[in-house]
């Protein structure tokens, strides 16, 4: 039947099996979402929520997995959006959550916990000669754009075509979508013309863009490829790109909101020895909770600095921001970059990954499904070959592929595949992959590989997937 709100679209109404049978399983989702309509647009708080005709509530979590309302269990390949590398509830940040709980929420001044965790960034990442806490990655990126600008005197932006950096008027185009600079609805014409766009893996159009357009203030990206690696960025690139940058005068960005101690301690910048004017960073930054933060060169970030502006003789830049450092936050970060610096979480998860993305393609294999997992580190992705291109999953190179068919992953069929893998409990990502956590096992290894195989097996009975 149809909800009140019309949450339970035609697709339940198609007689699935897939989609009936996530129905029967998740009463309580269904019955909180019928709720949630009311409030919220499409009845969620964050877009990679969006499922038909519902997603999941969780009431708890731990370690890798998570329970729902229903009290369904799930390995957890969302990982609080990329944030958890410890897994969920770490007893030991848990408790440094507490400790600073116990003292106060919020105090309105500086305290010890901010300068701990400021601590903690400069131990893992060197190039954070000075830092700047905010509440999340997008207020990072559109700080460090201000900065980049103002430490330049140039006005214009380069970015990378299916790079995400946040959701603010300079990085809400170009990403899964525009890919000609056009402004998406609500944004400035006039905003959207101060960024330069530009092809991943493409090191000469980059020398071009700079060549051609001296008002190129900064150029960031993300170091391992758009959406945390889903358009993979070629061997060497970030060094060329490195190389460019200082040749031209032009500061490099590295948003490490998503790769920041999860690809190594130090961040991409760590795994590739390349090191950035500014960095981005957020998510794990925090331990789990609201956090993000720019940190570089001194001689930058003085441009948020009192002395520094009245000493030189320029204007400040104006920054405030209720939540920033807050100290949970703070006490949260600060304990988990702790034990990614002293033990093997980020080796962990990543051998946690090189193990599960060759079965994840054995299991294509067989089922005879031209798909195939990819990735790096602590993480996968599925490409689902919207284009119908010929493939072997167990030799799949997704440099060889390019990024429109990467991120070609048909709505309606990817929907489809995350509420068989929910019916399978395993939870991923609405963009068509997974994080990792250093909390992942091997009994989550072969839960998840069985879960793909039945998914593959009930989507191949009620769609034309790509065969081989």
């Amino acid at each position: 039947r149809l909800g009140s709100n019309g949450l339970v679209s035609d697709v339940m109404l198609s007689n699935s099996p897939i989609v009936n049978q996530y129905v029967s399983r998740t009463p309580s989702s269904q019955a909180l979402a019928e709720r949630a309509g009311k409030f919220f647009p499409s009845a969620i708080s964050h877009d990679s929520r969006h499922t038909t005709p519902y997603g999941i509530y969780v009431d708890k979590a731990l370690g890798s997995r998570k329970w729902d309302a229903d009290g369904n269990i799930y390995v957890d390949y969302f990982g609080g959006h990329g944030a958890l590398m410890l897994g969920h509830r770490n007893p030991d940040v848990e408790a440094c959550i507490q400790e600073a709980l116990a003292a106060g929420t919020h105090f309105g001044s500086s305290h010890h916990f901010e300068v701990a965790w400021a601590e903690a960034v400069q131990h893992l990442m060197p190039s954070a000669e000075r830092i700047r806490f905010t509440s999340s990655g997008t207020e990072a990126t559109l700080l460090a754009m201000r900065l980049a600008r103002a430490f330049t005197g140039k006005n214009k932006i380069a970015r990378f075509r299916t790079h995400f950096h946040g959701w603010h008027d300079h990085m809400a185009f170009g990403v899964a979508n525009h890919y000609d600079g056009t402004a998406t609805p609500g944004v400035l014409p006039e905003v959207a013309a101060q960024v330069v766009l530009l092809d991943p893996n493409d090191i000469d159009g980059v020398a071009e863009a700079f060549e051609r357009d001296p008002e190129i203030a900064a150029v960031i990206l993300e170091p391992t490829g758009g959406g945390g690696g889903m358009i993979p960025l070629a061997p060497g690139f970030v060094s060329q790109l490195r190389a460019l940058t200082e040749e031209h005068g032009v500061l490099l960005i590295m948003d490490e909101v998503v790769t920041g101690f999860r690809v190594h301690p130090g961040g991409a910048q760590g795994l590739f020895e390349v090191t950035p004017d500014l960095t981005t960073l957020a998510k794990i930054l925090a331990g789990g909770l609201p956090g993000g933060a720019v940190a570089g060169r001194a001689e930058i970030l003085d441009h948020l600095d009192f002395r520094a502006a009245a000493d030189r003789q320029f204007e400040k830049i104006h920054h405030p921001g209720t939540f920033n450092a807050n100290p949970m936050s703070a006490a949260a970060g600060t304990k988990t970059l702790e034990i990614i610096a002293d033990s093997d979480a980020c080796a962990r998860a990543a051998a946690f990954g090189e193990a599960l993305r060759p079965r994840l393609n054995e299991g294509f294999a067989r089922a005879g499904v031209a798909w195939a997992a990819y990735g790096q580190q602590a993480n996968f992705f599925i490409f689902m070959n919207g284009a119908g291109a010929a493939i072997d999953p167990l030799n799949f190179d997704p440099l060889a592929m390019p990024y429109q068919d990467l991120k070609a992953k048909p709505p309606a069929l990817l929907n489809k595949l995350r509420l068989a893998l929910l019916n399978g409990g395993v939870d991923f990502s609405g963009s068509g992959g997974g994080v990792i956590s250093a909390t992942h096992d091997d009994d989550d290894l072969e839960h998840t590989v069985a879960a793909f195989e039945q998914a593959v097996t009930m989507l191949a009975a009620e769609e034309n997937l790509p065969r081989l």
